[in-house]
């Protein structure tokens, strides 16, 4: 099955987010990372979106002990590469530079940020 990427509801999101910042964990590990972010979603509310990311191939689950584990398939880059182009298409034709230029406008970005933005730049035009 095909991964849809624009697929993926807030709550899906959420628990993806988790499983990429704490690496495999079972329902009640993911559930304690989202009380931690003030966050109280249900065991059974955590246990049906992760059910529901492995039905759409998003993350996999193992039972090698007493419960299942859970872990991320898909990378965050891919989700945010994939959701930049959704925003890209929607918003601004297709076009990247002037979200580009929207967010360098808008944001604020460390000196190493900026470096690293500075080296991309120097890259892209040589």
């Amino acid at each position: 099955m095909p991964l849809e990427e624009h697929e993926l509801g807030d709550a899906e999101l959420e628990v993806l987010v988790q499983l990429w910042d704490g690496g495999s964990q079972t329902v009640r590990e993911v559930m304690n990372r989202l009380h931690r972010r003030d966050r109280p979603l249900a065991y059974t509310t955590v246990l049906t979106v992760l059910t529901r990311l492995e039905q759409k191939g998003f993350v996999v689950s193992n039972r090698s002990g007493p419960a299942y584990v859970y872990r991320a398939r898909v990378s965050r880059d891919r989700i945010a590469r994939s959701r930049m182009r959704n925003v890209i298409s929607s918003l601004f034709d297709g076009a990247a530079a002037p979200m580009v230029l929207q967010l360098m406008k808008n944001e604020r970005y460390t000196r190493d940020e900026l470096a690293e933005m500075r080296r991309l730049i120097d890259q892209l035009d040589s």
